[in-house]
């Protein structure tokens, strides 16, 4: 079964995104969107823990939440794809099932 992990806190703020990593099973998709977009820059205390959890899941973050928040594309940790509004439905409908992280 095959899970879609949605993460839309910073994980500066919150716990979130370490929590959901921990817990996730290996083969799921992590997204992140709204201000969860943070954990998908390079060069933060983050980044490691991303790149390292990519042998596990498949990372996406949410393109127009990027540009909201006045980040670059360019900044974004490599592997991690660029989705938008369309590949977030997409993303959602070829899951079984989506667990959100709050």
């Amino acid at each position: 079964m095959a899970t879609l992990h949605t993460v839309n806190k910073s994980p500066f703020e919150r716990n979130a995104l370490e929590s959901c990593l921990r817990l996730a099973k290996a083969g799921s998709s992590v997204l992140l969107f709204e201000d969860g977009v943070i954990g998908a820059m390079r060069d933060t205390r983050f980044s490691e823990k991303i790149t390292q959890a990519m042998g596990d899941f498949s990372f996406y973050v949410l393109g127009p939440d990027i540009k909201a928040r006045g980040l670059n594309d360019d900044k974004i940790i490599d592997g991690i794809q660029v989705v938008d509004y369309n590949g977030f439905v997409d993303l959602t409908t070829e899951h079984d099932t989506v667990q959100s992280w709050l």
